[in-house]
């Protein structure tokens, strides 16, 4: 049906897994939402084949983790593999952590899976509306709303105003939301054009006994779409696209091949952006996923680093919105993200220069008639750290007004345009992750029986986490959502608590205060709530 005039707490632009799972959120917190996505229908292709440990645990909050795994590949093909040709010999292969196998750090485990099977499943996990094919073309803020004019090109290029007390742009690395609104950008930008095409063939005597959720070679990268069949090839676009033979340059990477027909069905062209927002907020308009922060496909981190700013993001403004928090909690979402955004575009430029580095070389040594490859000959573009990335994935530790205590100095968000080549690797904190309970990380996971996790102990309210339940009574005044959570005491000491301590975990399973001992007064978590939600002050 074509769009009537409305009122909408929250605008979301965009309907790829960052919008999508920004609506899934919201509603939880009973937010009203709009969803529009100018396109005519969710994406056909892969794209994104990652879906980490960290979005899993986002989506076990929302009860899709089971489903989103049931149709992904199983956890041997979280492995990368390095051939001159798809039907040559591994000379190297490294492991995806948090993916290829559980690790004790969390309840889930990442998965290969790809973008075309994951949307539809964060689309079925709201019922807010979303209207496909309309376009944002004006946005107007005032003191109370934002008035965003919209053209419904399914229904005649019909015009509509919405008044949204939030806009929440999540429309893509080109986004016209951050245009219109003249943020700039920061970092290398365009890494050069790729192309992905998409294909059937029978691959599985090369593949089956050593699967992969991708296979590099000199002549591009593989990846199996689904367990069921299918194929994409990507890689740096030829001079003339338009005119490739593409059939031709997949003969060329999958190599000896005999009796294999590689069946071509969609091709798409692509630039690889490397850049991050200088600003993630303007006023009631806020930035998220690749309107944020575009980051090169290396690695596997652009997608999920927007999952995480939604969630970062969404409860802060439910909280705004359902009047328990004051606007002044929105001022720690460009804080405690941005400064994550430049680490993750620091760490895959530097993937990404090496990955296309060591393939581009390795090519130039199969045309020259280069010696046959034999395990350890041959540079691989991943040193031992390369897909270890727990660091990046679990480990941030956020610092701003809505964490008492904070995690340390925040990184320099400016360090995006900063020379990239050889900091990934010796950017320990990016692949180590220690699990703590200092304020501002996330929550470690502890199994409180066998089959829930301090992590599931977190979702529309605030969670006190504490040895002691009577000793910590809740605010007899105040709007916040909060529940107890009781602690063993080898689980508190294991939280750095004394069997009087206690954790005060934000809806986002980050931590926002912690008290080692008894607390300091009788007004201490009340006070801790009032001043983590910049709640006005009676």
């Amino acid at each position: 049906m074509p769009m009537a005039d409305t009122e909408v707490d929250v605008l979301i632009v965009g309907g790829g897994p960052v919008g999508l799972t920004a609506r899934a959120l919201l509603e939880r917190w009973g937010a009203a939402t709009l969803l529009v996505e100018k396109r005519r229908d969710l994406s056909p292709f892969p794209r994104s084949r990652l879906v980490n440990v960290r979005s899993m645990e986002i989506c076990r909050g929302l009860g899709l983790a089971e489903g989103i795994a049931a149709r992904a590949f199983a956890p041997e093909f979280g492995h990368i593999r390095f051939r001159d040709t798809l039907t040559g010999a591994d000379f190297a292969s490294a492991p995806v952590a948090g993916v290829d196998a559980p690790i004790p750090e969390s309840p889930v485990i990442g998965v290969v899976t790809s973008q075309d099977r994951l949307e539809p499943a964060l689309l079925a996990a709201a019922g807010a509306p979303v209207r496909f094919g309309v376009e944002l073309v004006g946005l107007a803020e005032g003191p109370q709303d934002v008035v965003a004019t919209l053209v419904d090109h399914r229904h005649g290029a019909a015009r509509t105003d919405v008044r949204a007390r939030y806009v929440l742009a999540a429309d893509g690395a080109g986004s016209s939301v951050r245009r219109r609104l003249g943020i700039g950008t920061t970092g290398p930008g365009a890494l050069g054009g790729f192309s992905t095409v998409v294909f059937d063939a029978d691959l599985g005597r090369w593949c089956a006994d050593r699967p992969a959720g991708v296979y590099f070679t000199a002549h591009g990268s593989f990846a199996p779409l689904y367990p069921e069949g299918g194929w994409a090839w990507f890689g740096p676009s030829p001079e003339d696209p338009a005119d490739a033979d593409w059939p031709a340059l997949l003969a060329r990477a999958l190599g000896p091949a005999d009796g294999v027909r590689a069946d071509v069905l969609r091709v798409q062209h692509w630039v690889m952006n490397a850049f991050v927002a200088e600003r993630l907020r303007r006023g009631r308009i806020l930035l998220a996923g690749d309107a944020a922060h575009a980051v090169p496909v290396f690695g596997g981190m652009g997608m999920n680093a927007g999952l995480a700013d939604v969630h970062n993001l969404c409860w802060k403004l439910a909280g705004v919105l359902q009047g328990w928090a004051g606007p002044g909690l929105l001022d720690s979402y460009e804080p405690e993200r941005l400064p994550v955004a430049g680490r993750t575009l620091r760490r895959t430029v530097a993937n990404t220069r090496r990955a296309l580095d060591v393939q581009g070389r390795r090519r130039e040594q199969c045309a020259s008639g280069g010696p046959e490859v034999r395990s350890g000959e041959v540079e691989t573009p991943w040193s031992e750290g390369f897909f270890a990335q727990l660091g990046l994935v679990l480990g941030v530790g956020y610092r701003s007004g809505a964490v008492l205590g904070g995690a340390g100095p925040a990184p320099d968000a400016a360090d995006a345009d900063a020379d990239t080549r050889d900091t990934a690797d010796a950017d320990a904190r990016d692949t180590d992750y220690v699990p703590t309970a200092e304020p501002g990380h996330r929550m470690p996971h502890l199994w409180l029986t066998r089959d829930r996790s301090t992590l599931d102990a977190c979702g529309t309210w605030f969670t006190l986490l504490t040895a002691d339940p009577a000793l910590w009574a809740t605010p007899s005044e105040g709007p916040w959502p909060l529940r107890v959570e009781p602690l063993t005491g080898e689980q508190a000491r294991h939280c750095g608590l004394t069997p009087h301590g206690a954790l005060l975990v934000r809806p986002d399973g980050h931590i926002g205060a912690r008290w080692h001992g008894r607390p300091p007064g009788a007004s201490a978590l009340h006070d801790a709530l009032a001043t983590i939600t910049a709640a006005p002050r009676p």
